[in-house]
């Protein structure tokens, strides 16, 4: 079987408007909601702001699940998945780029409801993000044999983190400009990503499964609880419920630190919020860089052992940045643990849709979100509240720490065979 680069890439495309996006929402909205010397905070609490940054992603919470169903249930003449990215990326970068713009759509009311208008952008755009996420990342194991999926997701991981170079390197630049700028310009790329990927991505008409020879189509599978005499998605492979959970952990760490990274440079090294969002541009460069190899290690000595390594590269990079006195060698270390994050998230979405069932791959796709925007959800609150007691931004990288330690705990109860492709592939790259 062959790994079709061109169309893997393509297919790409998608997830890089998610990464794009996110990133600098994440970056630079708990400045907007805070404040700094340039921009009027809005709140004065980090657990309030924990709070707030994690309540869009109910929706994510809610609806991964749903809308990954429902495109496997949805069939047109554009495809399973098309329809709903056609639909939610446009309305996700229309409500993504009207975000900086709450001071001066408040400023048409007589009462003070820019924080209410923030809102309701930011939750617009993580909806229609929500509609097109668990369909778009299921277009790559639709297309894909299951024995090249972790190559495959290298590539699309590689793009992602091609989208969080941007954010955090030209994002940084514009927000020094006009912070304006990193919204207006991420929401047309992603427009543009968008007319490329219609054009030049047509799914099968039959996507592939890890289990062809699964009769189960067209029958509803329950995650905690079994349906229509089918033994539910847990019971089925134990191991999902394990690697779900290690995957809620990883978030955990890695969500705190996007949400209050900008915060922590600005307490610890004084740090502009511009300057801050470029040093993690050499994290995303070496992310990106490795995401292809961090597949193809996968692919060579297991996604088990290759997710096991970069647990202990994260935890280690992690725990050396808790220590630093200086800023001086934080871009290295950010670095470090951009090649172990990448051996993760390359081999851990790979692994879920290895147990679907045929016919199932956006369900278990919206499993796998569920338990991404669960973490984002509990970490940035829980976090929130350490700094609130200890008066503290300081302790970020030890809190993330010891969540990717928790995630490694749980990692060594998975059991290889059931995160490996079921039959031995021959592999080609073209």
């Amino acid at each position: 079987m062959k790994l079709n680069i061109r169309k893997t890439f393509v297919i790409s495309l998608a997830f890089f408007t998610i990464s794009l996006a996110w990133t600098i929402y994440n970056t630079f909205v708990p400045v907007f909601l805070l404040g700094n010397e340039q921009i009027n905070g809005l709140i004065k609490s980090s657990a309030v702001l924990g709070v707030i940054m994690t309540i869009d992603n109910f929706f994510g919470l809610i609806f991964q699940p749903f809308f990954g169903t429902l495109s496997d249930k949805t069939k047109t003449r554009f495809g399973r998945r098309m329809p709903f990215i056609i639909v939610g990326i446009p309305l996700a970068a229309l409500f993504f780029s009207i975000i900086p713009f709450y001071n001066e759509i408040g400023a048409l009311f007589s009462v003070d409801i820019r924080l209410i208008i923030l809102m309701i952008s930011v939750i617009g755009m993580n909806f229609f993000m929500s509609v097109y996420r668990a369909p778009a990342t299921a277009l790559m194991p639709d297309a894909t044999p299951a024995g090249l999926r972790s190559r495959a997701n290298g590539i699309i991981t590689a793009m992602g983190g091609l989208g969080t170079i941007i954010a955090f390197s030209l994002g940084g630049k514009l927000f020094n400009i006009n912070y304006r700028l990193p919204f207006i310009v991420g929401g047309a790329i992603m427009v543009v990503a968008l007319i490329v990927l219609f054009i030049f991505h047509k799914e099968p008409d039959e996507p592939y499964s890890a289990d062809e020879d699964g009769d189960t189509e067209k029958v509803d599978i329950g995650f905690l609880f079994g349906k229509n005499g089918q033994p539910s998605a847990i019971s089925r492979t134990p191991s999902l419920l394990y690697m779900l959970l290690t995957v809620f952990f990883w978030y955990c760490g890695f969500e705190c630190i996007n949400a209050f990274f900008t915060l922590y440079c600005q307490e610890k090294f004084n740090i502009l919020p511009g300057d801050a969002t470029q040093m993690l541009a050499p994290m995303a460069v070496v992310f990106m860089i490795c995401a292809f190899p961090a597949g193809y290690v996968g692919g060579k000595i297991g996604r088990k052992k290759s997710m096991i390594i970069g647990n202990a590269i994260v935890i280690s990079s992690f725990l050396i940045i808790f220590m630093l006195k200086e800023h001086t060698y934080l871009s290295v270390l950010l670095g470090m643990g951009g090649v172990g994050w990448s051996l993760l998230t390359t081999n851990a979405y790979p692994a879920v849709a290895e147990m679907a069932p045929k016919g199932h791959t956006g369900l278990y796709t919206g499993y796998y979100y569920v338990f991404t925007f669960a973490a984002s959800i509990v970490s940035p609150i829980l976090y929130g509240l350490i700094v609130d007691l200890l008066k503290s931004q300081g302790y970020l990288f030890i809190f993330g720490g010891i969540m990717f330690m928790l995630g490694l705990v749980l990692l060594l109860k998975v059991r290889k065979q059931d995160i490996y492709h079921k039959k031995g592939f021959k592999t080609q790259i073209v």
